[in-house]
């Protein structure tokens, strides 16, 4: 799959970091370090601007190293870019620790995971079909 990319950062490109990578690590574009106080949240530009294809959404994640020594993860998670949006990617980052962050230019800050999608259409029914579940909910299947 091609992504066209305009970049006005001064980070490179996202990049997988493995052969068996699902993510690409999306870096800060900062002119200045930003901190971030504990419960505060912050939008963190990229530089990147994609174009993906019809029928592809870019899901923006957290990074488990980030959420587990710093308490840091993506408040809208996973965050959703639009194959039709050409605005710049921005990471909503929240500090969910007790102490300041700081978030500097180039560092790692989240991932970026292309997947594929299909658009539903909608049928108004009377009633649904029976299942053995029905209308268990939370917790039902682990409920003996």
């Amino acid at each position: 799959m091609i992504i066209h990319v305009v970049n006005t950062g001064r980070q490179s490109l996202p990049a997988y970091s493995t052969a068996q990578s699902a993510g690409m690590d999306l870096r800060a574009n900062l002119a200045e370090s930003v901190t971030l106080r504990p419960l505060e949240r912050k939008l963190i530009p990229t530089g990147l601007h994609i174009a993906l294809p019809e029928g592809c959404e870019a899901q923006i994640r957290p990074r488990s190293g980030l959420a587990l020594k710093h308490g840091i993860t993506v408040l809208n998670s996973p965050g959703t870019i639009d194959a039709d949006y050409r605005g710049e990617v921005m990471v909503l980052l929240v500090n969910l620790s007790d102490r300041d962050f700081v978030v500097n230019d180039g560092e790692r800050i989240a991932q970026m995971v292309v997947a594929r999608y299909e658009q539903a259409q909608l049928t108004l029914v009377d009633q649904l079909d029976d299942t053995e579940r029905g209308s268990g909910g939370y917790g039902h299947t682990g409920v003996k």
